[in-house]
């Protein structure tokens, strides 16, 4: 009887801190992981984030792995497996995706794994400062067996109850675990091989979001950008990728108005910018930008 290789689903919103986990995980666990990740944009940033650790990573980009791309994300997790053979496989998804039309997928159609869980994080602060949970989020939090609450140093202990209260009327199953930056015990991540029958998904997969992307190789003006990011208007929710500065290149993260920078090895400068039209703006961004090199 062939051993089926565990997988793990990382799911949840745009900016959550999903590839944060990954990196905590790769960091951390001694077994031999293969990634297969799906992002939102053009550059696939997040494998370049973890790229060159110890491990194999397959990239799903241009689509979404929950529909357009079901057929590619069967015969990369085939290839993953006869090629690396590796002890556990994770699939991070892109923040649009939908996780029970994949969950089903695994089930049905990939004989070779079997489902050891889906990890929905969850973007504490941002949950506070948007209550209003959306029809994807929703399925992302209904899906889950783990909910990772992401960022709990940016709210206070009251706005925590609330939000988790928040996420058991939608999920009453699910553990919900703190974490501050991804970092959680991650024996509480694997091994959960929760037995679950998931029915066919009525899929109608309407993303709101969209994105584009910007890159240079010259040198941006450090005080220039910041004046940039921070007049972002509220319609780009996401963005992230590299910065050159005059010292170095760095990591840019930005989430609904937060944003951070992380000394980062890289070439060259390459963004991608998510939101709600924010294609009607690329022009506008881009000059803007265009002022910032030097």
């Amino acid at each position: 009887m062939q051993i089926r290789t565990p997988l793990t689903v990382i799911t949840g919103p745009l900016g959550s801190g999903k590839t944060t986990l990954l990196r905590h995980i790769l960091e951390t666990v001694p077994k031999k992981i293969a990634i297969l990740m799906n992002e939102f944009g053009e550059i696939a940033i997040d494998a370049k984030i973890i790229q060159g650790k110890n491990v194999q990573i397959a990239d799903l980009g241009g689509g979404c792995v929950c529909c357009s791309l079901l057929g590619e994300f069967e015969a990369a997790v085939d290839e993953i497996i006869a090629s690396v053979d590796p002890e556990h496989l994770i699939v991070e998804t892109t923040g649009v995706a939908e996780p029970d039309a994949l969950v089903f997928d695994i089930q049905e159609s990939l004989p070779k794994v079997r489902l050891d869980g889906v990890v929905t994080v969850i973007d504490a602060d941002s949950l506070v400062k948007y209550p209003s949970v959306g029809h994807t989020t929703r399925i992302q939090i209904e899906a889950a067996d783990i909910i990772l609450l992401n960022k709990i140093d940016l709210i206070s202990e009251k706005e925590l109850e609330v939000v988790e209260d928040k996420l058991h009327s939608i999920n009453e199953i699910a553990s919900i675990l703190r974490s501050h930056r991804g970092k959680v015990d991650l024996d509480l991540l694997f091994g959960i091989g929760r037995e679950r029958v998931q029915p066919p998904p009525h899929h109608v997969h309407q993303p709101e979001f969209e994105s584009f992307s910007y890159n240079t190789s010259a040198t941006i003006n450090r005080p220039c950008f910041e004046e940039f990011v921070n007049s972002l208007e509220p319609n780009v929710y996401r963005a992230k990728g590299f910065v050159r500065f005059s010292d170095g290149i760095y990591l840019f993260n930005f989430v609904a108005g937060r944003w951070d920078l992380e000394r980062f090895e890289q070439e060259a400068t390459e963004l991608v910018f998510i939101g709600k039209q924010v294609k009607e703006q690329k022009l506008e961004i881009i000059e803007l930008l265009k002022k910032c090199e030097q």
